[in-house]
């Protein structure tokens, strides 16, 4: 875990989906920055895992049960942090599923689909961040104000195969981003978004994360780490006349016209240096 210096101290930040992945390091990342840290999850025992290993490293943290799809449980989320830390300064909306959630495979063909399985992606990855918005927006826009970020994907602008659900929430992400800041600008809170590439959440062997990595311009998968220094900056006050961006932390990977193994000039004709 990287620690720059202590320019969140005293600041409090919530982090949704932080017992693993792209959320535990965000939420390492704002402790080891001084934050007091919202560790929110679905998954009650992991999320007290992460906030246990944050304290433990001589931050402060909270663990709080969270399903984002669930209005009660968000307002739970928003009472609870106030109750212990008394206001919001900072929200990442991380919380989303991409491949399976307790018996629903997300990824299905859209002939494969049905009203059940659009309903819980779009309520968990995009429902879900729209709840903690507006909960946050109304504490934030009252004391002037805050910062809002949202995790997106490459989906919102390209597309996956076998993800018509998922990517829709992420275009969704995206323009809600947009106009989340348009909406919330004139009060002193700032929104934006990360858009992830291919970041290794779950452990790839060395095949996997290689034959991944080929198709990278830098070469190689992401890790969750990565997402952790822009989620700060895009925070912090380095970032204060930035509002309604999307910043695309994929190795630059929607770059390039083709992938690198369909490429006219693929790596095997770059030139091998000594």
């Amino acid at each position: 875990m990287l620690s720059q210096s202590n320019r969140f101290k005293q600041k409090i930040v919530i982090v949704t989906g932080a017992a693993g992945g792209i959320g535990r390091a965000i939420a390492e990342r704002f402790g080891a920055e001084g934050a007091h840290i919202v560790v929110a999850d679905v998954n009650l025992s992991g999320a007290q895992a992460v906030a246990g290993q944050i304290v433990r490293e001589g931050g402060s943290a909270l663990a709080q049960a969270t399903d984002v799809s669930s209005e009660a449980s968000v307002q739970g989320l928003f009472d609870a942090t106030r109750a212990q830390f008394g206001t919001v300064d900072v929200l990442v909306n991380n919380a989303g599923i991409t491949s399976s959630y307790k018996a629903l495979k997300v990824e299905r063909h859209i002939l494969e689909g049905d009203a059940t399985w659009w309903q819980t992606v779009i309520g968990i990855n995009l429902t879900g961040a729209f709840l903690c918005s507006l909960r946050a927006s109304e504490v934030m826009a009252h004391k002037g104000s805050g910062s809002i970020i949202n995790m997106s994907s490459g989906g919102a602008t390209k597309a996956h195969r076998g993800m018509v659900a998922y990517d829709a929430a992420k275009g969704g992400i995206e323009a809600m981003t947009r106009a989340l800041a348009l909406d919330l600008g004139p009060y002193g809170v700032r929104v934006n978004a990360l858009v992830p590439g291919s970041i290794d959440t779950s452990g790839l062997d060395l095949a996997a994360r290689k034959l991944r990595g080929e198709n990278i311009p830098l070469a190689r998968i992401g890790e969750p780490e990565d997402m952790a220094g822009p989620a700060v900056f895009l925070a912090s006050d380095d970032a204060r006349y930035i509002t309604g961006h999307c910043l695309v932390v994929d190795g630059g990977m929607l770059v390039q016209q083709r992938s690198a193994t369909v490429d006219i000039f693929p790596l095997s004709k770059f030139p091998k240096l000594t």
